[in-house]
Protein backbone atom coordinates (compact mmCIF):
# COMPACT_ATOMS: atom_id res chain seq x y z
CA UNK A 1 0.00 0.00 0.00
CA UNK A 2 1.14 3.54 -0.69
CA UNK A 3 0.61 6.78 1.22
CA UNK A 4 0.06 10.19 -0.40
CA UNK A 5 2.79 12.71 0.46
CA UNK A 6 1.63 15.56 -1.80
CA UNK A 7 -1.90 16.55 -2.81
CA UNK A 8 -2.94 15.57 -6.33
CA UNK A 9 -5.98 14.72 -8.37
CA UNK A 10 -5.73 11.42 -10.19
CA UNK A 11 -6.25 12.20 -13.86
CA UNK A 12 -6.65 8.48 -14.58
CA UNK A 13 -9.47 8.19 -12.01
CA UNK A 14 -11.90 10.95 -13.08
CA UNK A 15 -9.98 13.59 -11.10
CA UNK A 16 -10.33 11.79 -7.75
CA UNK A 17 -8.58 13.98 -5.13
CA UNK A 18 -5.89 12.49 -2.92
CA UNK A 19 -4.87 14.42 0.17
CA UNK A 20 -1.66 14.04 2.16
CA UNK A 21 -1.93 10.92 4.33
CA UNK A 22 -4.53 9.19 2.16
CA UNK A 23 -3.94 5.61 1.08
CA UNK A 24 -3.26 5.02 -2.61
CA UNK A 25 -4.94 3.50 -4.47
CA UNK A 26 -8.36 4.03 -2.95
CA UNK A 27 -10.53 1.00 -2.18
CA UNK A 28 -11.81 -0.74 -5.28
CA UNK A 29 -9.18 0.73 -7.62
CA UNK A 30 -6.41 -1.34 -9.17
CA UNK A 31 -3.41 0.41 -10.71
CA UNK A 32 -0.47 -0.86 -12.73
CA UNK A 33 3.13 -1.04 -11.57
CA UNK A 34 3.91 1.61 -14.18
CA UNK A 35 1.35 3.98 -12.62
CA UNK A 36 2.80 3.39 -9.16
CA UNK A 37 6.29 4.12 -10.52
CA UNK A 38 5.03 7.30 -12.20
CA UNK A 39 3.38 8.66 -9.06
CA UNK A 40 6.23 7.66 -6.75
CA UNK A 41 8.87 9.16 -9.02
CA UNK A 42 9.52 12.39 -10.88
CA UNK A 43 7.92 11.44 -14.21
CA UNK A 44 4.49 12.97 -13.52
CA UNK A 45 2.84 16.35 -14.11
CA UNK A 46 4.03 17.76 -10.76
CA UNK A 47 7.61 16.50 -11.35
CA UNK A 48 7.87 15.30 -7.74
CA UNK A 49 6.97 12.10 -5.88
CA UNK A 50 3.30 12.12 -4.89
CA UNK A 51 3.14 8.75 -3.10
CA UNK A 52 5.55 6.62 -1.08
CA UNK A 53 5.44 2.98 -0.08
CA UNK A 54 3.80 2.77 3.34
CA UNK A 55 5.80 -0.04 4.93
CA UNK A 56 3.82 0.09 8.17
CA UNK A 57 0.48 -0.38 6.41
CA UNK A 58 1.97 -3.02 4.14
CA UNK A 59 3.41 -5.02 7.06
CA UNK A 60 0.10 -4.81 8.96
CA UNK A 61 -1.72 -6.52 6.12
CA UNK A 62 0.45 -9.62 6.43
CA UNK A 63 -0.76 -12.39 8.69
CA UNK A 64 1.07 -12.45 11.97
CA UNK A 65 2.37 -15.84 13.03
CA UNK A 66 0.44 -17.44 15.84
CA UNK A 67 2.21 -18.62 18.96
CA UNK A 68 1.57 -22.11 20.24
CA UNK A 69 1.16 -22.20 23.99
CA UNK A 70 1.17 -25.37 26.01
CA UNK A 71 -1.21 -25.60 28.94
CA UNK A 72 0.89 -26.81 31.86
CA UNK A 73 -2.15 -28.42 33.50
CA UNK A 74 -2.76 -30.73 30.56
CA UNK A 75 -1.06 -32.06 27.47
CA UNK A 76 -3.17 -29.86 25.19
CA UNK A 77 -1.69 -27.11 23.03
CA UNK A 78 -3.65 -24.23 21.58
CA UNK A 79 -3.08 -21.15 19.40
CA UNK A 80 -3.18 -17.62 20.75
CA UNK A 81 -2.95 -14.29 18.98
CA UNK A 82 0.52 -12.75 18.98
CA UNK A 83 -0.86 -9.23 19.46
CA UNK A 84 -0.31 -7.61 22.87
CA UNK A 85 -3.35 -7.28 25.09
CA UNK A 86 -4.73 -3.95 26.15
CA UNK A 87 -3.93 -3.49 29.85
CA UNK A 88 -7.01 -1.32 30.35
CA UNK A 89 -10.01 -3.36 31.40
CA UNK A 90 -13.54 -2.32 30.54
CA UNK A 91 -16.32 -2.46 33.11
Amino acid sequence: MYKVVRYFTDLQDNGHPYRVGDAFPRNGLTVSKERLAELSGYNNKQRTPLIVLDEVATSNTMDEPKKVVKDERSSDSFNVESKPRNKKQHK
